[in-house]
């Protein structure tokens, strides 16, 4: 499933999705925690890219797998696999910081829909403020791991042009 799509390896299509999804989920947490104006309009979006980006990373990570495998099996040379598996390490942490963003954010959306519907007690501050933290925190490492895999992916195929 993840090897080829359309007689094409499937990876290269694939990165796609989570390349937009990934930096979307990462910006809509952002501005979702930190404008609170905004969470009415914001919180739908929030929702839906929690599901969409793990899912866009996870793709791109598998069809990665399928596409080192088959690089592997073409023989080709060492020092192209070394750089590949870089890149894959990166796309692994991608993946998995994506996905806990995707359901801190998720937590964070309930949280605050929650939150605005009755009056707040410092326990619900602090539980909120403690959410708001922690997806700024794994949205900046989300962000970060999607960059790097993007990068070291991009040196891989356009450095030697």
């Amino acid at each position: 499933m993840f090897k080829e799509l359309l007689g094409l390896p499937a990876h290269p299509l694939l990165v796609h999705a989570a390349v937009v999804f990934g930096p979307l989920l990462v910006l809509s947490v952002v501005v979702y925690s930190l404008v609170p104006s905004v969470r009415r309009f914001l919180g739908w979006s929030v929702v839906a890219l929690a599901v969409a980006a793990p899912v866009a990373l996870w793709f791109a990570k598998l069809s990665g797998e399928e596409l080192l495998s088959t690089l592997i099996a073409k023989h080709y040379p060492p020092e192209i696999i070394s750089q590949v598996d870089t890149h894959a390490k990166f796309g692994d942490v991608a993946a998995w910081t994506g996905t806990a963003l995707g359901v801190l954010s998720l937590f964070l959306v309930l949280i605050c829909t929650a939150a605005g519907k009755k009056p707040a007690t410092p326990g619900s501050r602090s539980l909120t403020y403690g959410i708001i933290v922690i997806s700024l925190l794994v949205a900046g490492a989300t962000g970060y791991y999607v960059f790097k895999t993007g990068d070291t992916g991009a040196r891989i195929v356009w450095a030697n042009i």
